[in-house]
């Protein structure tokens, strides 16, 4: 057991890179231990989502008891001890480990358990002890607890490598009358279970925090171009939301907006036949479901763009022009694979399932970022007339003109610092903030000041038709050149 709490003490004191299980313990001491535990279900998170554990919160004494019932796999009982749980969501846990010796209540002369009560560091030894039946030790680690009423149990937890100490690195103290946070008990709980402890896999975000997407551009000059730019797009012509919740026309299969499928592991990788633009495309199989939803819907005859994200592996697969293919295959026009935690660009002149050579899914617009508060990336957006060039970070063109009044693929806009939003609804205020901060990318010919999003029925269209009220004249072109860095790779320059 000593190689194994050593091999558990260095990782979980490792400060661990952005990743696993829970997306508010990164870097935290503890997430090797909460990572750990949540492995084996001791914890589930802190809340409904399963996606946060609030390393920072104190624990109480009827979460303490959450928490041996899982690692202990304690047996249910038919007795009720305490009175002062009664209809608390964890009295299961409570009566478990009463049953079990671990806990006789927290008042001698009455039935209370006092569930909301916090947890001391000394009261967490006293569990520890009780319930993994660590024996006595005459070892006496710490200066800080010499006549406590829980000495004994701390001197025991720290004999076997339970805790460390509260005073690294010296670790002569133990704070027993220290309130417990959850991020400590974590690495209690993960070396009393002798859990292997080991970093949390790299949590995949839409294309790494430096890519040109997600770089804010809002310090960047404004075009020399610009005004040519602006009136080529319309100046007097206003943004259209072409994202929302239902379909249109009314009674058809077309979802407002480009949509997009969720795949994993478990997803089987199918073949992918291109009839066009096969030489600038890369190879199938990928991971696409044959019921995926098509842009447009199954009988659309527009764009037909498909797009499959994998959040596991964190690789994103879009085609243009897609049909089912026979069997459980597509066939495409065009069609590309990213790696997202990559900003290698495409190769120079070559397409994707964009005009612009560029992936889909890193501009659209999607409800739970709106929903959350900000979008922190730049949005997708069309132009009805483009110039026979690109700019960074776009590979490809879609023109045969040559007049230079009209913007190249890859341009890159932004809302004025000067135009109000205040005046709108919260939701529209998130968008238009990130035209402001992070811009528009002109990725693909179509309407102009179109701005691509993904459909959800939760959008509510009356509020989005509020960015019908914006014209183009509030735009200004940007000279993002001062970004490169290489080429070829998206990796933008940081303000």
């Amino acid at each position: 057991m000593q190689w194994l709490v050593a091999l558990v003490v260095g990782l979980v004191l490792a400060v661990l890179p952005p990743g696993g299980t829970f997306r508010d313990d990164d870097g935290n001491h503890h997430e090797g231990a909460i990572e750990a535990i949540a492995a084996v279900g001791v914890t589930r998170g802190c809340n409904e989502a399963g996606d946060l554990y609030c390393p920072d919160r104190l624990v109480t004494r009827d979460m303490m008891a959450a928490f041996f019932v899982r690692a202990l796999d304690l047996p249910p009982t038919g007795t009720d001890f305490f009175t002062d749980d009664d209809g608390s969501p964890f009295e299961d846990d409570i009566n478990r480990l009463a049953a079990s010796g671990i806990t006789v209540g927290c008042r001698i002369s009455k039935p209370w358990f006092c569930p909301d009560e916090p947890m001391t560091r000394g009261a967490t030894a006293a569990m520890l002890t009780r319930g993994f039946g660590y024996p006595a030790s005459d070892v006496d680690r710490f200066v800080d607890d010499d006549g406590h009423m829980f000495e004994a149990e701390i001197q025991a937890i720290a004999a076997v490598g339970v805790t460390l100490g509260c005073n690294p690195p010296v670790n002569d103290h133990f704070c027993p009358d220290d309130l417990l946070l959850r991020d400590a008990m974590a690495s209690f709980l993960a070396r009393a279970l002798e859990l292997p402890i080991t970093p949390p896999p790299p949590r995949c975000t839409i294309l790494p925090a430096d890519d040109a997407w997600n770089t804010r551009i809002d310090h960047l000059p404004v075009h020399a171009r610009s005004e040519d730019y602006i009136t080529s797009l319309g100046a007097s012509t206003t943004l259209h939301p072409d994202f929302g919740s239902g379909v249109w026309p009314p009674g058809s299969d077309s979802p407002i907006g480009i949509p997009y499928v969720e795949v994993d592991a478990g997803t089987p990788d199918v073949p992918i036949v291109y009839d066009a633009y096969g030489s600038e495309s890369d190879p199938g199989p990928f991971p696409i479901p044959p019921d995926a939803p098509i842009e447009g819907g199954p009988s659309g005859t527009g764009d037909r763009h498909v797009i499959a994200l994998d959040l596991e592996a964190c690789e994103l697969f879009e085609l243009f022009d897609a049909h089912p293919g026979p069997g459980s295959g597509w066939t495409a026009a065009s069609g590309a694979r990213y790696d997202l935690f990559s900003s290698a660009l495409r190769p120079d002149g070559w397409t994707s399932a964009d005009a612009a050579g560029l992936p889909i899914f890193p501009g659209l617009v999607r409800y739970d970022e709106v929903a959350a508060g900000e979008i922190t990336h730049a949005i997708r957006f069309t132009a009805a007339q483009t110039q026979r060039a690109y700019v960074w970070p776009a590979r490809h063109f879609a023109s045969s003109s040559t007049d230079p009044t009209l913007p190249p693929m890859g341009q890159r806009f932004r809302l004025k610092a000067s135009f109000d939003v205040s005046t709108f609804s919260p939701d529209v205020q998130v968008i238009l903030i990130a035209m402001q901060r992070y811009g528009l990318i002109l990725a693909d010919n179509g309407s102009s000041w179109f701005v691509s999003g993904a459909p959800d029925d939760r959008w509510d269209n009356d509020v989005l038709r509020e960015l019908k009220s914006v014209p183009g004249s509030a735009f200004e072109a940007v000279d993002v050149s001062s970004m490169i860095i290489d080429p070829d790779s998206g990796r933008a320059r940081q303000p």
